[in-house]
């Protein structure tokens, strides 16, 4: 594990007092302020951005008026991850409200890859509901080429819906609804898939009321869909910006109030959590990976089921399912981990600034994860491989802030000419299919690509805390304010730094290290999960505020996120 550099964040008074003044609590204008907040968010829906605003949406929305018109059949073209169901389940309860013929479909990561491949536009033909005659892509499409034509060739037309960034070449679809292709004036380029969806199925109510389908003010609710848009956008990790702040904010007040589709108070009920205080951390880290394991270990289709099914009993059983293939999912994981670490420790990588790595028995589908642990442990680009068909491997890779993943690839596949097959992704996360026999010059040659682009031979992690918390704010009335607001991505979650006698340690399960703190008059129960080295005497720690409910009582509790000894390489 490399050790992190800890820093503290400035403490900006002029934005902070502007926020005093606006009435804002002083501990939360002080954490907005560092985030570059200048006044408080404003969640009411009012403040959404206006859908009019994005290229495209309202072509579509147009084109979507008149199918249901025609009684045209439509088929969404899902995606295998959280994003990708809860887009394709919120389209699907607008359409059907709406009166639509609408079916779905989702690729198989296994069979049929990622998008609208040709070999889904197969599927799409031979749909059991009827052949479709309009393709809507959900959370995909903008790299699609051959599949939008391939479908346009067999009879289909195709809109597009998607987020993720656009190649050289668009693909030649009756309309494209996506904030960051070329041209777009959409202010908030970080719309999760779902977010995009949820705007197209405004501009399609607003064009139904203007032809006089709707009557005014009427139609689908979609703000009752806001449980599915909040987990969607925390799930796929997207930058929270004011808008998608908004959007999830939203959501979870829905879900607080008891407002949420079925399949969402199942998953909260399997996965222990209490939907009255429900938090993004819930979404991101209980909700949203019992989603995405159907997509990495079996079939999308069951996600998806999960959230359109409106019975509590059969919905309560999807979910049990999902649970069921997140159990296997975690065992997979932490079997592929461990072998992983072996691997490494076999054969150090002390002179390497990437991970490269495969077996033969690793599962296509947790690869990605496994990329994710060893770069955490060893803060470097790395690359996780498992056998794919016909003498290749498929990949899935994390970097680390100082390297673009995509750019270190496309570099490679410069040098390698016909060794990578495809790839595609972004900064921080990418995937590619590798000629299996090609894997040590690639290997060596993304190491290359890596010192290159980068300058550096190694990285150095680094972890930004918010300082010193005042004694009057560790509370549990203090650790609700701050679970009820809205973190994540680009606006991170509250971390605060402090010294701390430590009273009693012990190992729990033997790998969570249990701690009773003494800091000045408080004297406070923690715990640092998947840590089981005990810790001296004194320490300086790391850690957010959490409570601890059991037994109908709420007690304060730390989450340790670092802790040692010494704080010498940790400027104040």
């Amino acid at each position: 594990m490399v050790e992190p550099l800890i820093v503290d964040r400035p403490h900006l008074q002029a934005p902070c007092q502007a926020l005093l003044e606006a009435g804002a609590h002083p501990l939360l204008a002080r954490l907005w302020a560092s985030r570059g907040l200048t006044q408080a968010d404003t969640h009411a829906w009012a403040h959404l951005i206006a859908p009019a605003r994005m290229t495209h949406v309202q072509q579509a929305a147009r084109l979507l008026a008149d199918a249901l018109a025609g009684q045209r059949k439509l088929l969404i073209i899902a995606d295998y991850d959280c994003d990708g169901a809860t887009a394709c389940a919120l389209a699907i309860r607008v359409l059907r409200e709406l009166g639509a013929d609408v079916d779905y479909l989702v690729p198989n990561r296994f069979e049929t890859g990622y998008g609208l491949s040709p070999a889904v536009v197969e599927l799409a033909c031979q749909h059991p509901a009827g052949r479709p005659d309009w393709l809507i892509t959900v959370d995909n499409g903008i790299g699609s080429i051959e599949g939008v034509a391939a479908a346009e060739a067999a009879g289909m037309q195709v809109i597009v819906t998607d987020h993720h960034l656009p190649g050289a070449t668009l693909p030649q679809a009756r309309a494209i609804v996506n904030p960051n292709q070329p041209g777009c004036g959409f202010p908030s380029k970080h719309l999760a898939g779902v977010g995009v969806v949820f705007y197209l199925m405004l501009a399609l109510r607003a064009e139904l009321r203007q032809r006089g389908k709707l009557p005014a003010r009427q139609g689908p609710r979609l703000e009752a869909l806001a449980d599915l848009l909040a987990l969607g956008t925390v799930a796929d990790v997207v930058r929270l910006d004011a808008n998608n702040r908004l959007l999830v904010a939203r959501g979870l007040d829905n879900i607080r109030q008891g407002r949420m589709q079925a399949g969402i108070a199942a998953l909260f009920a399997v996965a222990g959590r209490d939907p009255d205080h429900a938090s993004t951390a819930d979404l991101g880290f209980a909700l949203g990976p019992r989603i995405n394991a159907a997509g990495r270990m079996a079939d999308m289709s069951l996600g998806i089921q999960c959230l359109l099914e409106d019975d509590p009993v059969r919905a309560t059983k999807l979910a049990q399912a999902l649970d069921a293939i997140n159990v296997e999912r975690r065992s997979r994981e932490a079997t592929m981990q461990a072998q992983a670490q072996a691997s490494i420790q076999a054969a150090p990588v002390a002179g390497a600034a990437s991970l490269c790595i495969w077996q033969d028995d690793w599962h296509p589908g947790v690869i990605g994860l496994v990329a994710s642990r060893l770069k955490e442990t060893w803060w470097r680009p790395t690359l996780a491989f498992a056998p794919d068909q016909d003498d290749t491997l498929r990949g899935s890779g994390r970097s680390v802030p100082e390297v673009h993943l995509r750019d270190a690839l496309d570099l490679v596949s410069r040098r390698m000419p016909g060794a990578i097959l495809k790839f595609g992704g972004h900064a921080m996360a990418a995937g590619l299919t590798l000629r299996r026999p090609a894997f040590e010059d690639f290997a060596r040659h993304f190491d290359q690509a890596v010192r290159m682009l980068s300058g550096c031979d190694s990285f150095e992690p680094r972890l930004d805390t918010d300082g010193s918390l005042e004694f009057e704010f560790c509370t549990p009335e203090m650790a609700d304010v701050l679970n009820r607001h809205i973190w994540g991505a680009g606006f991170p979650a509250p971390l605060f730094r402090d010294r701390f006698r430590v009273l009693h340690q012990r190992l729990l399960k033997g790998r969570h290290l249990k701690l009773f703190l003494e800091r000045g008059p408080l004297r406070i129960d923690a715990i640092w999960f998947n840590h089981d080295q005990m810790l001296p005497d004194e320490i300086e720690a790391v850690y957010r505020l959490d409570n601890n409910r059991w037994g109908g009582r709420t007690q304060l509790q730390l989450l340790i996120e670092h802790a040692g000894a010494t704080t010498a390489r940790s400027p104040r």
